[in-house]
């Protein structure tokens, strides 16, 4: 794919000129990468078409049919993970050992798809439970949706197209992809991989090029039946605004909070919390963002983090040593050096980082910031973090919950009253008891609260997702 001078469109399995191009540059140093196609309203119908035969396909083969796709795509994928690590580093400055962990998720969320497909049933009903129902007998079953539409984020665009294309094959959906714009090139992959699985032609279009554009007329068209996304909150409230009646899936990001408050080892705890804090120059959406420590520990973990964290290699994400790399454009470490300004100006302290060359930020650590400012109440998604002290564990999960979002939480501790307790009342999707709030495996459910989204993504959940229930019932009486 990358052998060509231009990234072309996916419809209806072949390759499509598009209209127009615009130029590909890779976020590191600026270099032209290639032209990609900028589709048009008329190529975005084609791809819509091509949809519409393809769910009438895929909805035809069966679940082992499905699951076969599902388990050749992902072999291509370890045969090809080298390939597909370094497109990954080339258009979003991922480091290459990153990367490469990537697709290994990657392979194996394909394959939890893969073994979804055959566990798609329904259930019997109990009809004589109710006193009209005897004679009756009932059952349901599952049915896919139909068109998907997939809108997927920078940040992980391997893995994150495939917990949408995944679970939308196992259940018998086609999908238009709408890639992210600086990250076109592994959806382009992804389509010709299982194009070479055997995945039949208008299962998968791959649109690239505006969001403003393709996602507006994806999320409006009636013949989509549920809209599938990772990004931002401003786009997501638009999404939902726009979408009606449709199915939508939202994941919006956070702001992610960590309680330190025991453990029997403290330099493992900070090892993890380093790589949670700025792993991928902290553009993941579950992130540490906020730490909050035990006063009694407090000065040794700062110690230890600031310690560990001047550490990390930073560089060329082409480089095997390198840690953290450019961010994805430099629009967005500006915006960062402007909350680092604010923190300062409102005497923060920063323990260190704080400089920005082009578009790669230091890995930046904050304390002594008030709870209101941009770099605590906002999504970072930089290599930024704070760390806050606390006396009682109250307080600690009050400042934990003290967030408009709610996608991931950590806690280490030695006791099981508190682990239990913040099981229970942190107020996020998921709570992380002795780890970082950055660990996610690609089969558990997947999704937040409050401004973190609606819905949730892990195969099976999103399999839940993407069909429909329906109940059958018989009369005998």
């Amino acid at each position: 794919m990358l052998k060509e001078a231009q990234a072309k469109l996916y419809i209806n399995g072949k390759w499509q000129e598009g209209s127009d191009y615009y130029d590909l540059k890779s976020p590191y140093n600026g270099n032209f990468i290639t032209e990609v196609s900028l589709a048009t309203p008329e190529e975005v119908e084609k791809a819509l078409m091509s949809a519409e035969k393809g769910k009438e396909k895929i909805k035809k083969l069966t679940s082992l049919e499905r699951s076969k796709i599902l388990e050749r795509a992902s072999a291509i994928f370890e045969q090809r993970l080298e390939e597909c690590a370094q497109i990954l580093t080339l258009e979003n400055a991922k480091p290459i050992k990153s990367a490469r962990g990537e697709i290994r998720r990657t392979i194996e969320t394909y394959k939890f798809a893969a073994e979804e497909a055959k566990r798609i049933h329904g259930e019997t009903i109990p009809m004589d439970a109710a006193a009209s129902g005897v004679g009756r007998f009932a059952y349901t079953r599952k049915e896919p949706l139909g068109i998907i539409a997939a809108i997927t984020p920078f940040n992980f665009p391997f893995n994150l197209v495939a917990h949408k294309l995944g679970p939308a094959i196992a259940s018998g959906n086609s999908v238009v992809l709408k890639p992210a714009y600086q990250t076109p090139l592994s959806a382009l992959l992804t389509a010709e991989i299982f194009e070479e699985a055997g995945l039949p032609p208008g299962v998968l279009n791959v649109v690239t090029g505006r969001g403003s554009m393709i996602g507006d007329i994806l999320v409006r068209d009636s013949r989509v039946n549920m809209v599938t996304f990772t990004g931002s909150l401003e786009v997501g409230l638009g999404i939902k605004a726009k979408a009606g009646l449709k199915k939508v899936t939202l994941e919006l990001g956070s702001n992610s909070g960590l309680i330190v408050d025991s453990t029997d080892d403290l330099d493992e705890l900070v090892a993890k919390s380093v790589v949670g804090s700025f792993a991928f120059a902290g553009q993941v959406c579950i992130s540490i963002q906020r730490i909050y420590v035990q006063q009694r520990l407090y000065d040794e973990f700062v110690s230890k983090f600031v310690e560990r964290t001047q550490e990390l290699v930073k560089g060329d994400p082409r480089d095997e040593n390198t840690d953290i790399s450019a961010m994805i454009h430099l629009n967005e470490a500006e915006r960062i050096e402007q909350w680092l300004e604010e923190a300062k100006n409102s005497n923060a302290k920063i323990l260190c980082g704080g400089k920005r060359e082009g578009s790669l930020f230091e890995p930046t650590i904050i304390t002594d910031s008030l709870s209101n400012l941009s770099i605590n109440s906002d999504e970072a998604f930089a290599p930024i973090v704070t760390i806050q002290p606390y006396q009682e564990w109250e307080e600690a999960v009050a400042m934990i919950n003290d967030s408009s979002y709610g996608l991931h939480a950590g806690v280490f501790t030695n006791s099981m009253e508190k682990a239990f307790d913040a099981a229970e009342r942190i107020e996020v999707g998921g709570v992380m008891i002795n780890d970082i709030p950055s660990f996610r495996v690609d089969h558990m459910p997947y999704g937040g609260v409050k401004n973190s989204g609606i819905g949730k993504e892990g195969i099976k959940y999103s399999v839940e997702e993407m069909m429909n229930l329906k109940m059958i019932g018989f009369n005998f009486g």
